[in-house]
């Protein structure tokens, strides 16, 4: 802590103007501040949805990012305690999300042993962000794990934005709260600097599923006539009332808040991120782009071992511990003329992660560390040739898993090539047509290989106990339009993804409490997407954001439907602005879908509507937040036990939260 405190006083120092005076336009706007370099460009024949951070603002009151996700085509979500805070999950066309590419300003998020984006460690991340850009599908070439199902990319809070102070409370159902503060220099003599601080706090709607987090973000800019230096500093620290087992429907009829896991059971952990950045345009038409970063995690969580299995909580409890350490690079060059795009550019990474088992009574049970370093290198070309636009994108990657612990394992490496390429129509300046088709290639998780074991097993011949390191692959091909005018927008969609070797969850949890995959010979997910905007009136909108599926797992002769795959999901928003109100109606419904491989066993369809209420005079703004205003009894994930029973995941019912800022 004292040397993140030291590095965020570093950055103060740094950014910190030492003038009023504001440099002439021509030199400060001489370089914009974020880069386009990985994102998807009006004409870019992928399938890709932008988010602005503005309008997320609106929205955001401290949820974990996963259910403003879930407001985009083909994206599910659940939280463990049944609220918006804590832990939670997304699948994105029934893809989870260890799965889904994520990064912060080009750094990937997606922790390289187990590959999953864990939100929840940086709470009010979106507090601090400008924009998204959802990519369904391989899309483009991304930092860090495989865009296999797609890519969320994070643009953190801009520099640019004019000088400002917001305080911000807010308090709602479960004795769930939110204090947040925010300071913005404005762009002065060159330097900026902003800084964002949060606490958060949820009781959960299941009982004993509290979670307390806090999180600072600081990010400090030096901005020159063909060169921008930025240091971004993320940290975030959690603790959580495990409620992750899913309960019986049995139980959940006489208690809807019942906790299937131990009270016993807790966890507490702390991550931070620094990025250190540099944009450099050496030419009018040319940009090199640079980035180190590091990543730090430390933390642990309880595991009640007898309650799992089924028998009564004793004295024994279980803990297991992570440390890990993440030190990578990035480097791209982008060359633009009036019909030519090219960027090529290389990331490395080295990460270690430290693993112990504890039991409370006989102490240290294991110690074990897996490394995995990272390499790959792409190039992207965008050629319009008059109404045409040519993509092509390849990207060559090279990682690998070493493990150090009592069972020997040799290195396992994978060397892959990704291939994507595409065509664009711009019909009109207002509609686009695309297709794409590309390939990616993905390496397993260290869970999928060691089968749920945080500790690697040996058979009885001495040999470690793991699955097929097999890569899994897909191809996917995009075929969409895209249409705007002042008032419509519309983006609508059709894919086909093919998999091969697919690793898929089966709903299952290990002997550590961690989620198991199977691997099928193929499998297939097709389906429709649309957006469609359309501004009514000045102060009527109206948004709706669909998906239609169709996906099958073919294995051994038998055909089923793939788990938490929903083929139909709707959301529909309608916005009335007058003045200084503003008055939305969203309403969700989401189909059944099945939580075995049997097809046997189904989380039902649901419909949900929430509301919201805000007024906004000068710099004060108070949103009231109404949720699943019909008290719709639901559940959105779950799963079957090897002796048949089914578990699922209870949401909360009717419930409110009030937001209060002001912004000086």
């Amino acid at each position: 802590m004292k040397r993140l405190v030291s590095a965020m006083a570093a950055a103060l120092v740094y950014a910190a103007p030492s003038q009023a005076q504001t440099l002439p336009a021509d030199t400060i706007q001489a370089l914009p501040e974020v880069r386009v370099i990985y994102q998807a460009e009006k004409l870019t024949p992928v399938t890709f949805l932008n988010l602005d951070g503005r309008a997320l603002a609106r929205k955001s009151v401290g949820q974990e990012p996963s259910f403003l996700l879930s407001e985009t085509p083909s994206i599910t979500a659940y939280s463990d305690a049944g609220s918006t805070q804590g832990y939670a999950y997304f699948r994105l066309r029934g893809i989870d999300q260890t799965r889904i590419n994520t990064t912060l300003n080009g750094v990937p998020l997606n922790e390289p042993e187990d590959q999953g984006a864990y939100f929840s460690n940086y709470p009010d991340l979106l507090n601090s962000v400008s924009s998204i850009q959802i990519q369904r599908g391989v899309g483009t070439s991304q930092n860090g794990t495989a865009s296999y199902g797609g890519s969320i990319q994070l643009f953190s809070a801009s520099l640019r934005d004019s000088a400002h102070t917001t305080l911000g409370l807010g308090y709602g159902s479960f004795n769930s709260y939110r204090i947040f503060g925010e300071y913005a220099s404005g762009l002065r003599n060159g330097k900026a600097l902003y800084v964002r601080a949060s606490e958060l706090h949820s009781d959960g709607y299941k009982d004993r599923s509290a979670n307390t987090s806090r999180s600072v973000f600081v990010s400090s800019g030096l901005f020159r006539n063909k060169t921008t230096w930025k240091l971004n500093i993320l940290a975030g620290q959690q603790r959580n009332q495990l409620a992750w087992l899913g309960v019986p429907d049995s139980v959940l009829q006489r208690n809807r808040r019942a906790n299937a896991n131990s009270p016993a059971e807790n966890d507490h952990f702390t991550q931070a991120l620094v990025q250190l950045s540099n944009d450099w345009q050496p030419s009018a038409g040319s940009l090199v782009s640079t980035s180190v970063y590091y990543s730090a995690l430390r933390g642990n969580y309880d595991f009640d071992f007898n309650n799992f299995i089924g028998l009564p909580s004793t004295s024994e409890l279980y803990n297991y511990g992570f440390q890990s350490g993440w030190l990578g690079a990035f480097s791209t060059y982008t060359r633009r003329t009036q019909r030519l795009t090219w960027t090529s550019g290389v990331h490395a990474s080295t990460y270690h992660r430290r693993h112990t088992g504890t039991e409370r009574a006989l102490g240290q049970l294991y110690r074990n560390t897996g490394r995995k370093p990272d390499l790959s290198a792409f190039s992207k070309l965008e050629a319009q040739v008059q109404r045409f636009t040519l993509f092509a994108d390849v990207q060559l990657r090279y990682t690998a898993f070493r493990y150090e612990g009592s069972v020997p394992l040799p290195t396992l490496d994978w060397h892959f090539l990704n291939p994507k390429a595409g065509l664009s129509y711009a019909a009109s300046p207002r509609t686009t047509l695309y297709y794409s088709v590309g390939r990616t290639s993905r390496e397993p998780t260290r869970n999928d290989l060691f089968i749920g074991n945080d500790d690697l097993l040996a058979d009885s011949t001495g040999a470690a106990l793991v699955t097929t390191a097999t890569p899994e692959s897909v191809v996917d091909q995009e075929l969409g339009v895209r249409h705007q005018t002042e008032r419509w927008q519309l983006n609508l969609n059709a894919y086909y993804m093919a998999f091969r070797n697919e690793i898929v969850l089966n709903g299952q949890f290990g002997p550590n409490g961690l989620a198991l995959t199977n691997k099928v010979e193929s499998s297939r997910r097709t389906g429709l997407e649309a957006t469609v905007r359309y501004q009514l009136t000045r102060q009527w909108a109206f948004s709706n954001n669909s998906a239609f599926s169709y996906s099958r797992i073919r294995e051994q002769r038998e055909s089923f439907e793939p788990i938490l795959t929903p083929p139909l999901i709707v959301n529909q928003e309608v916005v009335y602005q007058a003045g200084r109100w503003t008055t939305a109606l969203v309403g969700r419904y989401q189909s059944r879908s099945y939580i075995d491989f049997a097809n046997s066993a189904t989380v039902a369809d649901y419909v949900l509507l929430n509301a919201r209420v805000q007024y906004a005079h000068k710099g004060y703004q108070v949103s009231l937040f109404a949720n699943n205003l019909t008290n719709t009894k639901y559940y959105n994930n779950g799963y079957v036990e090897a002796d048949g029973t089914r578990k699922y995941f209870v949401q909360a019912p009717v419930n409110f939260y009030l937001n209060a800022q002001y912004t000086f």
